[in-house]
C-alpha cells in the first residue's frame, strides 16, 4: 500500500472511530510506528487530523466525546494500575469527592470494605457502586444527568459544590496539559468540574497516558490546580518532569 492510500484509510478510520491511535495502526498496516507518525504528521499538515498525544483525532472534534461503554473498555489496564495507586491518596475517615470519570470508578470499586470515608459524588455509576458498601458515608449530588456520562450537572450540582469542603477531590478528565490545562467536552460538566475543584483542600487527578497532549472544547482549569497527578508509564520520563516543574507532582503507576 502506498502512503496516500495508507493516509486516507487512516483518515476514514479516525473519522468513523473518533481517534486512533499510533500503535493499533501500525499493526493493522504492518508498518512502523514512526511510518504511522509520518502519515498523521502529513495528516495533521494537510488540516485533516490533529496530532494527540499517541494518535490523532479528526480535525475540527474537540467536541468528541466517546460512550459510557467505550470509555470504561479503554485502556482498561492502565486504568487499574492508576485507581490502585490512587488508594494511598485517601484521607483516613476523611471526606472525599469522586468525580465522574471512568477511572474515578474504578477507584470506588476498588475502595477497602474497611475503609470509613464520607463520599460525595455528582456521577450515577460510582453513586451505585457505593451504595452498599458498609464504610461509606454516600451523598449523591443531584441535577440534570448528562445521558452520556450519567453526571449530574447545572444548578443544582454547582450549588451543592459550593456548601462543601471536602478533604480531596479525586478528578477525571479527558484532556490534560501543561499548554493547555484540564479540558472535556461539554461545558455543563466543566463547570461542575470547577465546582469540585474550589470544595477540595487537595486535587488529585487520575488520568491515563493517552489524554497527555489532549485538548477538547471546555477547560475547567490548569495542572496548577492539581496537586498530584497518578497516571501510567507510557507518559515519559521528559514528559512528567515538565509536568512536575511546574509544581504538580507526578506518579506514573
Amino acid at each position: 500500500m502506498y502512503a496516500p492510500e495508507r493516509q486516507q484509510e487512516i483518515l476514514r478510520l479516525a473519522r468513523e472511530g473518533g481517534r486512533v491511535d499510533v500503535v493499533s495502526l501500525a499493526e493493522e498496516f504492518q508498518v512502523t510506528a514512526e511510518t504511522i507518525r509520518r502519515d498523521l504528521k502529513a495528516l495533521d499538515r494537510a488540516g485533516l487530523v490533529r496530532r494527540v498525544h499517541g494518535g490523532a483525532i479528526p480535525a475540527g472534534r474537540l467536541d468528541f466525546e466517546p460512550d459510557l461503554a467505550e470509555r470504561e473498555a479503554t485502556a482498561a489496564d492502565e486504568k487499574d494500575r492508576i485507581a490502585r495507586a490512587a488508594l494511598a491518596e485517601l484521607p483516613p475517615g476523611g471526606t472525599l469527592i469522586l468525580d465522574a470519570g471512568t477511572t474515578v470508578a474504578r477507584l470506588a470499586a476498588a475502595l477497602p470494605l474497611e475503609a470509613e470515608l464520607t463520599v460525595v459524588t455528582h456521577s450515577l455509576p460510582i453513586a451505585a457502586r457505593l451504595a452498599d458498601h458498609p464504610g461509606i458515608q454516600l451523598h449523591l449530588v443531584g441535577g440534570r444527568v448528562r445521558h452520556r456520562t450519567r453526571a449530574a450537572v447545572d444548578a443544582w450540582a454547582l450549588r451543592a459544590y459550593t456548601e462543601i469542603r471536602a478533604d480531596v477531590l479525586f478528578l477525571a478528565a479527558n484532556g490534560f496539559s501543561a499548554a493547555h490545562g484540564l479540558t472535556t467536552p461539554d461545558l455543563a460538566e466543566a463547570a461542575v468540574k470547577r465546582a469540585a475543584v474550589a470544595a477540595a483542600r487537595r486535587v488529585v487527578l487520575l488520568a491515563d497516558s493517552a489524554k497527555h497532549g489532549q485538548e477538547h472544547f471546555a477547560r475547567f482549569g490548569g495542572l496548577d490546580d492539581v496537586d498530584l497527578l497518578i497516571t501510567d508509564s507510557g507518559l515519559d520520563a521528559d514528559e512528567a518532569g515538565a509536568i512536575e516543574r511546574e509544581g504538580t507532582e507526578v506518579v506514573r503507576a
